[in-house]
Order: structure tokens, then sequence, then C-alpha cells
């Protein structure tokens, strides 16, 4: 069996298969900040609000002074932000905050339905501020559409991460947001509905950082059913099972075999989301995503009625101030911070 199942070019945002709805990929080179913690550069020739033009190398996204995506709602499924520089400010309709970044995760289960702000709070005045990070989509099952939100923190400091050396001592870093990989660290637990805590399910989200010229075996998923694509974007060339691909692909490989990668003469790093899809209708439209049409209608209608749950913040893009310490503060009050900063 060939084991590259297809290979496209990497757009935006990055197109995924089931149980995965798909994966923005963020990386903006922000100049220094201003007082308003936004970017110290003239906005002019943005379209402020809906600001996606990565002109001079960078977005403002829908936020006005701070980058960032202000108040927006979500339904029947969930969010998994894999922050690789910089820092996100999360607000929410139950009234939890955070700002996490510099190697953290937020796993976020819409579920019923959430209101949520993700800023991106620029600190430093004296050099540039960059920021890059994915966003997953990963849908829920109907069973679990309709459960209470949840957001769990996955601090850098706890992350599972593996460095293998093949025999020339080439070093590949996986670091492993969900799933479980031999010899690693046990896997971070994701939120209680989601659906990567179904064992069979085998749900994975790995980073993949390989030094140049360096060899490693990807290898097969647990039992049979799983879908498997790789992101391969930094980097020249890889060669998967000798065949050679060119950065900026997105790859199905198949997840039943092991599959050997041969790094070029750079750097290169891969996102790999893994699953066993859940394999039933997908009816989305923008923020909400559940199985029928109606119960799309249905979503559209509690949105305009309840707000879910109203918007307890002084306006729709809260930034938490100056402190770069990350923290988070759960709707019932209790409050957490990385073990050191």
């Amino acid at each position: 069996m060939n084991p590259i199942i297809q290979i496209k070019p990497l757009g935006f945002p990055w197109e995924t298969v089931d149980p995965f709805l798909f994966c923005a990929y963020h990386d903006d080179a922000y100049p220094r900040a201003n007082a308003q913690m936004g970017p110290n550069a003239a906005l002019k020739g943005r379209d402020i609000g809906q600001d996606f033009s990565r002109k001079d190398g960078w977005s403002m996204y829908h936020g006005a002074q701070v980058p960032g995506f202000p108040a927006h709602p979500h339904r029947g499924f969930e969010t998994v932000t894999v922050v690789r520089k910089g820092l996100i400010d999360h607000s929410d309709s139950l009234g939890a905050k955070a700002r996490f970044g510099r190697g953290d995760t937020q796993w976020l289960t819409a579920g019923a339905g959430i209101v949520h702000s993700e800023m991106f709070p620029l600190l430093d005045a004296d050099a540039p501020n960059p920021l890059e990070l994915f966003q997953i989509w990963l849908n829920l099952p109907a069973a679990s559409k309709m459960v209470k939100p949840h957001f769990t923190m996955f601090w850098s400091e706890h992350i599972p991460r593996r460095i293998e050396h093949d025999q020339q001592g080439r070093a590949t870093e996986i670091a492993i947001v969900a799933g479980a990989l031999a010899d690693a660290d046990a896997p971070l637990a994701p939120p209680p509905d989601s659906w990567a805590t179904q064992t069979d399910a085998d749900v994975a989200i790995w980073t993949i950082r390989m030094e140049p010229n360096a060899t490693w075996t990807l290898p097969a998923a647990a039992g049979v059913g799983k879908r498997r694509n790789l992101y391969f974007f930094k980097g020249k060339s890889v060669k998967l099972a000798g065949k050679e691909i060119a950065g900026g692909s997105a790859i199905e490989v198949n997840a039943a075999a092991p599959l050997l990668l041969a790094n070029g003469d750079e750097v290169s790093e891969f996102l790999m989301l893994q699953g066993r899809p859940i394999a039933e209708p997908v009816a989305q439209y923008g923020p909400f995503v559940m199985n029928t049409q109606a119960e799309i209608a249905q979503a559209m209608q509690d949105y305009r009625r309840t707000q879910f749950g109203g918007w307890p913040w002084r306006d729709d893009a809260p930034v938490h101030g100056r402190d770069p310490a990350r923290f988070a503060k759960h709707p019932d009050g209790r409050e957490e911070r990385p073990e050191r900063e």
C-alpha cells in the first residue's frame, strides 16, 4: 500500500479530515508595541475589523487597536489553540479569562455555546513581537454537541516532549499535545467530553521538529480506521518513504503503518493531526458546527435569544494588562499559574 494518500499545497486555513474541521496557522511578525499594546505602526491601508492582509508580514484580523479576534460565539465543537510564540488573552461569557502562550495550549469545548475573545497583546515596546500559533477545530459527536462548555490549560512546562536521535546523532523533537508516543511522558487529559477522550479514537496532535538531515520513523497509529495528516509548514524538503516532498505541503498518509521521514538540509517542522473519524453528518454555519441545518437554525436562534450567557466584560476585545505572567481564571474562580515564568 502506498504510504502517501494525497499531497496538497497549504492554504489558509489548512484543510483537515474527520474528526478535525480545519486548522488556522498564524505566523505574524508584529513590530514593536505602542502604548495601547497594539503595533507601533500606521494602520493605513488595512481593512480594520477584517484585516487578513499580511501587509508587512502581519495582520490585525478583527482587532481595531490590538490584533486578534474580539467576542464571537461557538457551538458544537472544540478549539485547540497551540501557541508557539507570543501571547493570547482569552475572555469568555462564563466569566473566565486567561493569558497563555510561549508553548502553552488551550483546549476549549464550546459544547452548547460560548462566546469568547482571543486578543494578541503586544508587550515589548523595544523589540518585535512575533506571534505563531495553530488553532485547530476538532468536531464533537452528536451526543456531546450540547455539553456544558469547558476549557483546559496545558501549560508548556507540562506538555510531554521527546527527543529522538538517529544513528548520526541528529535530533527530532516531538511535542505531544494529545495522544501517546512510546517512552514519552504520559499524555495530558483532554476535556471530559472531547472526542479525544475516547480511547479507540486515538486522537493525536503533535508538532515535530527535525534537525537538518535527521531521520525518524513516525510510528503507526493504534488499531485501524484512523486518518493522519502531516502539515509540512517549515523547511525546504523531506523524503517520506523515499518520496521527496517540498515544504508548504499537506500530506495525508497511511496511519496504519510506520513512516520513515528523512529530512533535507534545513530544519523542518510539521504538525500532525490524527484520529478515528466521527463519521456523522456535518452542518456548519460560521462558528456553529452541528449535524443538521435545523440544528444550525436552532443555534442561531439560541444565540440571538441568550447570547450564550451574555458578555461580562467592559468591551468586546479585553486585554489583561502589561504583566507578561501567564495565568488562567476559571468560571468557578479557581486560578492557575504555570510553575515557572
